[in-house]
């Protein structure tokens, strides 16, 4: 049985591929456990599982089910739901997260969240950044549609990585509640 997921709703995922490993090594934080996501988007349409529609960065920023992108068994999604929003913030984050669709993504970005990570995680090299509106990375997209409606994952959004939003919707349960959990994500057999 699938989950019913909701506008909002907030999704993360744990790759196993290289670059999903190497960027749970550089968003981790010195003296913090082990990362467990590498990505996140943002539900754009509720409804089962296999027919949600979310919107994520990827090498642009699209809107797609989200059964189509990670429904191979392979790789793990947890979702969690926002418990702190009104119907028409709701709205408001939907159409901050579809406002980024079709835009690039930063891989320049990439390479501040690298720099900032030798200092300790220190938010340095990407304040410095340029544009990054409209070259978005994943956790930029959900904590800048959050932003709209003055919602944090304890960190400024520009700093925000996946890890940090992850660390914030688990550790805040009066806030987000866990509507799935990490684990891998399979397309119903036809």
């Amino acid at each position: 049985m699938s989950e019913i997921l909701q506008p909002a709703d907030i999704f993360l995922t744990r790759g196993h591929g290289l670059i999903s490993r190497l960027i749970r090594v550089f968003t981790r934080h010195i003296g913090e456990s082990r990362t467990k996501v590498n990505h996140v988007g943002i539900v754009v349409e509720g409804g089962p599982t296999e027919k949600a529609v979310v919107v994520e960065a990827l090498s642009r920023v699209v809107c797609r089910r989200l059964i189509v992108g990670y429904g191979d068994g392979r790789t793990e999604v947890a979702v969690y739901r926002p418990l702190n929003l009104t119907p028409d913030e709701i709205k408001t984050v939907v159409a901050a997260a579809e406002h980024y669709v079709g835009k690039e993504y930063d891989y320049f970005m990439i390479v501040l969240h690298l720099l900032d990570w030798f200092l300790q995680g220190a938010y340095v090299f990407r304040r410095l950044g340029k544009g990054m509106d409209n070259y978005p990375i994943c956790s930029w997209v959900v904590a800048h549609a959050y932003l709209k409606v003055g919602k944090k994952f304890g960190v400024d959004p520009g700093a925000a990585s996946p890890d940090d939003i992850w660390d914030f919707v688990t550790t805040h349960p009066e806030k987000y509640q866990q509507v799935r959990p990490l684990v891998p994500l399979v397309k119903p057999e036809s």
